[in-house]
């Protein structure tokens, strides 16, 4: 367990830019400790959401199976000079569409969104 906390928090601090440490004053180091337990807590909250579904990855190979979905955007120009620009998250693949089963989650994070200028 001990092993699995400090690769959730080496993980996460890295993800959040706040590694390497050097606070020189209190209260950021006070944030720094703040933000770090928060974001544990979050992964510890939707580990447990998906032990209970029976998936117990370590949060090493959940993040490699989520970080395989991005969100694109398409531009196109129209014929009347306007530009539309389409924006979503492209098709999960399976082993993600699980997990976003197992959190009762949309396998289409972000919807689709169309903006014209």
């Amino acid at each position: 367990m001990l092993t699995d906390l400090e690769a959730v928090f080496r993980s996460l601090k890295s993800e959040l830019g706040l590694r390497p440490i050097y606070h020189h004053k209190e209260e950021r180091a006070e944030g720094h400790l703040f933000i770090t337990v928060l974001a544990y807590q979050a992964v510890q909250a939707l580990r447990q959401k998906l032990k209970v579904q029976g998936i117990h990855d370590s949060w090493t190979h959940l993040r490699e199976t989520l970080s395989v979905q991005q969100r694109v955007t398409a531009t196109f120009k129209q014929r009347d000079g306007r530009i539309l620009h389409v924006r979503k998250a492209t098709v999960a693949e399976p082993k993600l569409k699980k997990l976003y089963e197992a959190l009762e989650v949309s396998a289409s994070p972000g919807g689709v969104q169309k903006l014209i200028n």
